[in-house]
């Protein structure tokens, strides 16, 4: 059968990824959090699916953070916080996923009492046992940038005795205010610790540009999330692809902010040979896991099937990985895509 010109849903859902920008809190999908409320005997005021559901509203990063933190609660035990990342990636699986670098956020529990060996030990196992579906994953800890560099040290500190499970750390939470400066230390610290860094740089902040640039050219991440802004500098736009660093798009959620999901950035950064990914970034409040994300931007941007493909293979360059294992996955790609008649591609 020949290549979808146009990509279908089927194609980009079939078609093996990496998702490198989600957020385990972010995949909390309405019916577990009821189930983990009633199991921990926690009032969260709601008592359906449907109610639940009917708190997932908001216009805005901000409106957003202050549904998505109180929504923690419901995570207290080991179990739970297993629970959730093994059913995000189930879901994954279920979207082409075979490589997965997950944030999660210690910050947001610890400060409610929740340890930190409590957060990482829960994920780890769904992480470790993902294998048996085929999907690959890692975790990443993210710095709440709207708390103090301070905690944030502390956190990075209280990480090292599970340094084996955690590959990077990242900075995400409401960028106003809080530019990648003001944690340039504690970034530095996690790199001579051996950490991956990466960092986001949300879409259309005051700033974004000059906070594209600190992460870039001062803090020297490996990896930017967000990151469309890029496309005001063309002179930002040739370091990142000269010097090979991926930028983690996550469509679905950006339609929230702006009306085109910043689909013609991603057409633009691809075409000119960009390490640009696509991701899912808070599926359970979004609407969207990754496929979806895939069909969306495709759709809005016109993009062909075999530039689906390419976005698909910048998923696995721009990741964390080997080279064994990022040549294993590519080489999948191209089996996928031998399905179809050359011809067509």
């Amino acid at each position: 059968m020949p290549l979808p010109l146009q990509p279908t849903l089927d194609f980009v859902t079939g078609l093996p990824k990496a998702e490198l920008h989600l957020h385990l809190e972010g995949t909390l999908e309405p019916d577990l959090k009821l189930r983990l409320a009633e199991r921990n005997g926690i009032d969260i005021g709601q008592s359906t699916v449907e109610e639940v559901q009917a708190t997932y509203r908001f216009t805005d990063l901000t409106s957003f953070l202050a549904v998505y933190y109180p929504a923690m609660d419901v995570l207290q035990t080991e179990d739970d916080f297993f629970e959730l990342a093994h059913a995000y990636l189930l879901r994954a699986a279920a979207n082409g996923v075979q490589h997965a670098e997950m944030f999660f956020d210690p910050q947001a529990h610890t400060s409610r009492g929740v340890p930190f060996e409590t957060v990482v030990k829960g994920y780890h196992r769904a992480a470790a046992a993902a294998a048996d579906f085929g999907v690959d994953a890692d975790l990443i800890l993210c710095f709440l940038r709207d708390h103090s560099a301070e905690s944030a040290a502390e956190t990075l500190e209280a990480s090292v005795p599970f340094k084996g499970l955690i590959l990077g750390v990242g900075l995400d939470s409401d960028e106003r205010g809080n530019p990648p400066e003001k944690f340039a230390a504690v970034f530095e610290r996690a790199r001579e610790l051996g950490y991956r860094l990466t960092m986001h740089c949300d879409i259309d902040q005051v700033g974004s540009i000059d906070n594209i640039r600190t992460v870039l050219e001062t803090i020297q991440v490996d990896r930017i999330d967000h990151g469309t802004n890029i496309v005001e500098d063309p002179a930002l736009v040739a370091e990142v692809k000269a010097r090979g660093i991926g930028l983690t798009s996550c469509p679905v959620s950006n339609s929230f902010v702006t009306d085109d999901m910043k689909a013609a950035e991603v057409a633009q950064l691809l075409r000119d040979g960009v390490k640009i990914t696509i991701n899912s970034d808070d599926p359970a409040y979004f609407g969207g896991y990754v496929a979806d994300n895939y069909a969306a931007v495709a759709a809005k941007a016109g993009l062909t099937s075999a530039e689906v493909v390419t976005l698909a293979k910048n998923s696995f360059e721009a990741s964390w990985i080997d080279e064994d294992r990022r040549a294993d996955y590519l080489a999948a790609v191209d089996r996928y895509v031998e399905q179809y008649e050359p011809a067509q591609a």
